[in-house]
């Protein structure tokens, strides 16, 4: 590799000729396991690549179809490359606990991604002619990369991604339904994808773009990927990114939410307390966006769930189902719809009140209560004594099953005692 000279070195109409020759030096690619190896060489490409960046930052005339082939050409030796295998085992990889693994190239990948993102967003770049370099193969081939562990890589990939985006009209279906197969891969097959908080980000801010009405293939994209989205077990990686692109959705189109709530509710955590706290989270948001109509066509199979959360002996979970009252809309919606939500809840909240072991969900549980009372004394009442007699006839049936075992017991110790052998021991009545 030897030295070009600088852009104002040379007449202006010389340097789209000398930026394809410092384009084709940065093809060069070196081994930065090794910091001794090709110091020399590997320090001229880094300023060659700060040059190319400088140039198209300060838009010195528009770039020509020749020159467009040796960009692509240059990204595509720089960018391009096999991904290491993950040095994590990743279904115990905390990445709040763990450091993720850098990529040791990434003094020159930063200003090759640097370049890209110049070179996309300038107004020299045409993007009639563009598109035909940055094209299908090169965009999928983008969306590889951001399976990258190294944070900044993937930052950047999410910054360009959602630039050519804007750009290119062209490829917004195709990104759209390549970005929807890394989903279904992620959910059905592997659950590993380092990627999936950026690239819900990028659609984050896509949703928030679509026109009104919502074209069916947005209404089949949430229902087949995003909700399916809740079941992988690391869904805390990218659970804030998630639920800003479900609420996207409900506050685009309220009528969705029935749709919404009914997915959350098919994918709800059976054993996960931590993952349950966010569901719980999500699911006020959602209200928060939900009308009438919707709330009452969902709200059985909702408060069921929410009666289960009241009585977990997770103290976040319960703690977080009864937060759900501090809700001034959410509240008046159950204020509505009082005779039939709170005859689904009242027991948890009685048992509760009555018997959970942690301070603050017992504090909250009287609040709720009272707050039950001062809406509809009436009905609090009616539920009061309804559940009283379902705790008298859960005795006396336990009871009478308790006695039916005492029996059985009897009559098997004394069969025992016929042949000589010893008693059993206590049968529990269970």
């Amino acid at each position: 590799m030897e030295p070009l000279p600088s852009f104002r070195d040379v007449p202006a109409a010389d340097r789209q000729l000398l930026f394809s020759k410092k384009l084709q030096l940065s093809t060069f690619t070196f081994d930065f396991m090794d910091a001794t190896r090709h110091v020399r060489e590997k320090e001229l490409k880094r300023q060659t690549l700060l040059e190319l960046v400088d140039y198209v930052n300060t838009g010195q005339g528009k770039f020509t179809e020749a020159v467009f082939e040796d960009i692509v050409h240059m990204l595509a030796a720089n960018l391009f490359r096999a991904l290491p295998p993950s040095s994590h085992d990743t279904d115990n990889y905390d990445p709040e606990e763990e450091e993720p693994t850098l990529e040791p190239a990434w003094p020159h990948l930063q200003i090759v991604y640097e370049f890209l993102l110049r070179y996309v967003v300038s107004n020299e770049t045409d993007a009639k002619i563009a598109k035909k370099y940055i094209d299908n193969t090169f965009v999928l081939r983008l969306l590889e990369l951001f399976d990258s562990e190294d944070p900044r890589e993937r930052d950047y990939l999410k910054t360009i991604l959602h630039r050519i985006y804007g750009k290119f009209m062209v490829h917004r279906p195709f990104i759209r339904k390549a970005i929807n197969n890394i989903f279904y891969r992620f959910i059905y097959e592997t659950e590993r994808h380092n990627g999936v908080a950026e690239l819900l980000e990028i659609l984050g801010s896509i949703i928030n773009g679509f026109a009104l009405p919502l074209k069916e293939e947005h209404k089949v994209f949430l229902g087949h990927a995003l909700l399916p989205l809740h079941k992988p077990k690391c869904v805390a990686m990218y659970h804030q990114q998630l639920s800003y692109c479900i609420t996207q959705f409900v506050e685009k189109d309220p009528k969705l939410a029935d749709n919404v709530l009914r997915g959350l509710l098919k994918f709800w955590p059976i054993t996960d307390s931590q993952k349950e706290v966010l569901f719980l989270g999500e699911l006020e948001e959602i209200l928060e966006l939900t009308q009438t109509a919707e709330f009452t066509k969902t709200m059985v199979p909702m408060f069921r769930q929410i009666a289960r959360c009241l009585n977990s002996s997770h103290f976040q979970v319960a703690e977080r189902a009864l937060f759900l009252w501090n809700n001034d809309y959410i509240v008046s919606l159950v204020a509505q719809n009082r005779h039939t939500i709170l005859p689904m809840v009242f027991g948890a909240l009685q048992r509760n009140a009555r018997s959970h072991w942690n301070a603050a969900v017992h504090g909250l549980t009287i609040n709720v209560r009272k707050m039950f009372m001062e809406m509809d004394q009436g009905l609090f009442d009616q539920c009061n004594r309804q559940f009283e007699h379902e705790e008298r006839m859960s005795a006396a049936n336990q009871q009478l099953k308790d006695n039916q075992w005492k029996k059985i017991e009897a009559v098997a110790n004394a069969n025992l005692k016929k042949r000589g052998l010893p008693p059993l021991p206590g049968v529990s009545a269970t």
